[in-house]
């Protein structure tokens, strides 16, 4: 018995030198052990919210939870990458702060990461393909067979996520993020934002130089396209940026030629000076390795007046730091002349180095609440006012 012990406290001994190391080296930093979802006690302890709100845990047991959508009825739809499946989350119609059910709503999937719902179609972005199904939110069925409408898309790799939403126009629109750190990319659809037609057809090169843009959303009043784009790694705690960009049309964002605002990459930025010049930077900084991914623009008019058409960001969290930062949600309020303010709207999640949720995705509900995902521990939750 003594034995097991001592060998169990070399591992723990063993492991807790590699891992200051590889911080103090490399910049490696990141919290490895799934958890349960914290207990309502720990989210009243460790959370802090804007007055007036609260939080509970929404949904559990959703292993590697990321994307979600709202449909017209009221469910909540999440993708599930690592099982292959899209799961339904049926509204809480008896107000006991937990889904009435649930249940598969497409299964056998090749990591299937956004979705969007267009003209009585469930579309879903699989890593290297787009998938389309008949749906229908009353009935909560589906009809006929899933067919994909799109393939050809470079999949896995560093970025396998594919993000997809229906714009203002009609049009579906996919970022597919780079397949490394830096490099330069021999496959053009890499890095880049992607647009098509419903029945994927008119494959268009929207826009380029976007490293792994996950989250993106249109201005509610402006129709502007905004997308937060994770920046590369291993260059220091505090450099590069990640950034909020702008989306535009047949625009360069700068990567892998330069991080932030045109500033030239160590590894690839020298011969590159026009193109350097040539890119739009980002319209607002966030802080370095904090991993935004999620992002939606509010909408409801219920809203304290200072949220009106403000946005919401899901801060994933650091790997690549030596210290841990993120772990939180924030708000983004636009202001006059372009101006963009950055609050905290969830932290707590992580707290002297201790982490017990990693959002993911942000979801205006039509109750009016905001639905938080975290993949680090399997759990939806609920953010709402009385």
């Amino acid at each position: 018995m003594h034995t097991f012990l001592w060998a169990l406290a070399r591992i723990f001994i063993i492991g807790g030198i590699l891992g200051f190391l590889m911080s103090r080296w490399f910049g490696i930093n990141t919290p490895l052990m799934k958890k349960n979802p914290p207990s309502e006690e720990m989210l009243n302890a460790r959370i802090h919210l804007p007055p007036g709100f609260s939080i509970s845990v929404y949904a559990k047991d959703l292993p590697d939870v990321r994307m979600l959508r709202f449909t017209e009825a009221g469910d909540l739809l999440a993708s599930l990458p690592n099982e292959g499946r899209i799961v339904l989350l049926e509204r809480d119609a008896d107000n006991d702060g937990a889904p009435d059910g649930r249940s598969d709503l497409v299964t056998g999937l090749n990591r299937p990461h956004g979705m969007d719902y267009y003209q009585g179609r469930l579309y879903v972005a699989e890593t290297d393909a787009i998938g389309r199904i008949a749906f229908n939110p009353k009935t909560r069925k589906t009809k006929g067979e899933y067919e994909q409408v799109v393939t050809g898309i470079p999949g896995g790799s560093n970025h396998w996520t594919r993000t997809l939403r229906f714009g203002p126009d009609g049009l579906m629109y996919v970022s597919v993020g780079s397949s490394c750190n830096v490099c330069e990319e021999k496959n053009p659809k890499r890095a880049a934002m992607l647009r098509y037609t419903p029945d994927g057809g008119q494959d268009e090169l929207f826009a380029t130089g976007l490293r792994n843009t996950v989250g993106f959303d249109w201005h509610p009043d402006t129709h502007e396209l905004f997308g937060v784009d994770n920046g590369r790694d291993f260059l220091g705690d505090d450099f590069p940026p990640e950034e909020l960009n702008r989306i535009e049309q047949g625009k360069f964002y700068g990567w892998p030629y330069a991080n932030g605002n045109k500033i030239p990459d160590p590894d690839l930025g020298a011969g590159h000076e026009e193109q350097i010049r040539n890119s739009l930077p980002p319209v607002h900084e966030f802080a370095a390795h904090t991993a935004p991914l999620g992002m939606t623009f509010l909408r409801n008019k219920n809203l304290p007046p200072e949220f009106k058409n403000s946005a919401l960001v899901a801060l994933h969290g650091s790997w690549n730091r030596t210290e841990k930062t993120g772990y939180k949600v924030v708000s983004l309020h636009f202001g006059p002349k372009g101006t963009i303010t950055e609050r905290d709207f969830i932290s707590g999640f992580e707290f002297q180095g201790d982490v017990i949720a990693r959002p993911v995705d942000v979801a205006e509900g039509p109750d009016g609440a905001i639905y938080i995902s975290d993949d680090f521990t399997g759990s939806i939750y609920r953010v709402s006012r009385p």
